[in-house]
């Protein structure tokens, strides 16, 4: 896929799960998560058409939880509990031009790492329609993790009809190695690029 143009109305960024339980400090920290808040902030300068934000917002004894649940792949420590200080945004991310804030996993029986539908894909968040009402065709997804929440959420974008690029350098990985992410990525029809890439392309247009 080639570099995209610059960016206009017609262009979402997707902001995934930058949340303190995912932070350093948090019950679930990334490493990488605090080096990419800047990234973001200046992200959100651009002229995107709408800018939205996932939260994580899990009931206590969520399905995902190890310490609740029989041990199973994809469980985790109890993280981004619903209106704790772990599922709020950091203070250093930016927030003024975030237009929507979609939360997710609010099922106790059931997880949601992406932003558009739940992982047994059974119910949709309703983010897909309300962008293609909104005039977007692009989508521009950054945030925790890439493996996980980002990946998804860029899949499904491409699933909904979205053309879709990835921000890697505005994403934090649990893996430093992000070779395997990245072909799973492209094999899925989406374009993996660099803040610089979209910066550049803006300043030039």
């Amino acid at each position: 896929m080639t570099l995209p143009p610059a960016i206009d109305g017609r262009d979402a960024l997707l902001i995934v799960d930058v949340q303190n339980d995912f932070l350093p400090g948090g019950t679930l920290a990334v490493a990488q998560g605090m080096r990419i808040i800047p990234i973001i902030n200046r992200l959100q300068d651009l002229p995107f058409g709408r800018i939205v934000a996932t939260q994580d917002w899990h009931p206590r004894g969520h399905v995902s939880f190890t310490a609740d649940n029989p041990p199973a792949p994809d469980r985790w420590p109890e993280h981004c509990v619903a209106a704790t200080w772990g599922a709020s945004f950091p203070d250093t991310l930016a927030q003024a031009h975030i237009g929507l804030v979609l939360r997710k996993g609010m099922q106790r029986d059931i997880d949601s790492y992406s932003a558009f539908r739940d992982n047994e894909g059974g119910h949709e968040s309703g983010l897909a329609p309300w962008l293609a009402a909104c005039g977007i065709r692009r989508v521009f997804v950054c945030g925790i993790a890439l493996e996980y929440c980002v990946r998804a959420s860029a899949l499904d974008a491409v699933m909904d009809g979205f053309d879709t690029f990835v921000l890697d350098d505005a994403c934090a990985a649990i893996n430093d190695d992000r070779r395997d992410v990245h072909r799973a990525l492209r094999d899925g029809g989406i374009g993996i690029i660099t803040t610089r890439d979209l910066l550049e392309g803006n300043e030039t247009s």
